[in-house]
């Protein structure tokens, strides 16, 4: 009877929960995101992130989570800090992949919906954001628990097999199936619905998880008087994750675009994808699929969420997007001279140590107009 109750109590104050978010964003302007994409991952970013180290995390304070996720949080609430610093990753990841582009994965510190209205469309931009958060946070549970930040994972004893000539296994494998069980039951928990939308928004967190997989290595250590290597000990590794994001940026540029198709099933109407172009192959689970033409970024556009090029600094030499004609959409660029301290002249004195000079030099800096 008591735990009847309990759960009757939860669920009652869930719904508070839900209907305050709810009245919140509308106050805010922000109903519209919260079926477009993970609001929850406002949690990366701001003073939300930075308190994570020295505040246990309330769950209940988390926006944007549904039941299930609200529930594994309260379960796991030991691996939550780790979640989070997996979208931040994911995110940081982002910006380095499209620092050179139209749109470079700008974030707004100041809102639940971190990128903007630009993921409201189902883009390439919003398929990549996906995949690239979900592998985050796969990557950083993972490693959590290799480094022991957690006492309900640790290292995988699983996947080890018969070692190979010259080596034993040792050392701490990384479990990414544990991993990318979290980053599966967290981040797909509120893509659950019967539309086009969920059923891309899976695929592609899937993907990310995949190219995680896809990049483990063998990490070896040797053993032995003056590295002679006389024993060498070996265990799974998850890759750099630049290596992921590298990976996923290829999949970013060839994406498969997909049409909707509705189907009529015992629950209703569903939503499904397909191949736009028959004549190219089918994508993969390792591959991003997208429904909706991106917009072109040029100019600021409230609507769409871009910032626009102006100002941006552009490579005058590059024949490539991140070139001053691309970049600058053809408006022309502007160039000024700048002067950066730099150390020159250094000198290596035994022992040991470097001595340098300061410089100044003299660059062209290039912006868009």
């Amino acid at each position: 009877m008591s735990a009847h109750v309990g759960i009757l109590l939860e669920m009652f104050y869930e719904t508070l929960r839900m209907i305050y978010l709810g009245c919140f964003l509308l106050l805010c302007g922000l109903t519209h995101v919260m079926a477009s994409y993970p609001i929850w991952w406002s949690l990366a970013v701001g003073h939300q992130y930075s308190s994570l180290g020295t505040q246990p995390i309330l769950c209940g304070s988390i926006p944007g989570l549904v039941p299930k996720q609200l529930r594994f949080c309260r379960n796991y609430v030991e691996i939550m800090p780790s979640v989070a610093e997996g979208v931040k990753i994911g995110i940081q990841e982002c910006q380095h992949q499209f620092r050179g582009r139209r749109w470079n994965c700008t974030t707004i510190n100041d809102s639940l919906a971190i990128f903007g209205p630009v993921l409201d469309k189902a883009t390439r931009e919003s398929a990549f954001v996906h995949a690239i958060a979900s592998a985050g946070v796969a990557f950083a549970v993972t490693r959590a628990c290799a480094e022991g930040s957690a006492n309900i994972c640790g290292c995988d004893t699983r996947h080890k097999g018969p070692p190979g000539e010259g080596w034993k296994w040792g050392g701490c494998s990384e479990d990414l199936e544990f991993g990318s069980m979290v980053s599966r039951e967290f981040a797909d928990a509120r893509e659950n619905r019967p539309d086009a939308r969920s059923a891309m928004n899976r695929h592609n967190n899937e993907a990310g998880r995949v190219s995680l997989n896809d990049n483990m290595f063998l990490k070896c250590k040797c053993h032995g008087l003056s590295g002679s290597c006389e024993v060498k000990t070996c265990w799974w590794s998850q890759p750099d994750f630049r290596v992921v994001g590298d990976y996923m940026k290829d999949k970013y540029d060839s994406a498969s675009e997909m049409v909707v198709e509705k189907h009529k099933e015992s629950r209703g109407w569903v939503e499904t994808l397909r191949p736009k172009y028959n004549y190219f192959k089918p994508p993969t689970e390792r591959d991003l699929v997208y429904y909706e033409s991106s917009p072109n970024f040029c100019d600021p556009n409230p609507e769409t969420g871009s910032f626009g090029t102006r100002d941006r600094i552009c490579n005058l030499t590059s024949h490539g997007i991140d070139g001053c004609d691309l970049l600058c959409c053809g408006r022309g660029h502007n160039t000024r001279t700048e002067k950066r301290k730099e150390k020159c002249h250094c000198i290596f004195h035994w022992c040991c140590y470097v001595s340098c000079q300061e410089c100044v030099r003299v660059y062209d800096v290039h912006t868009c107009k």
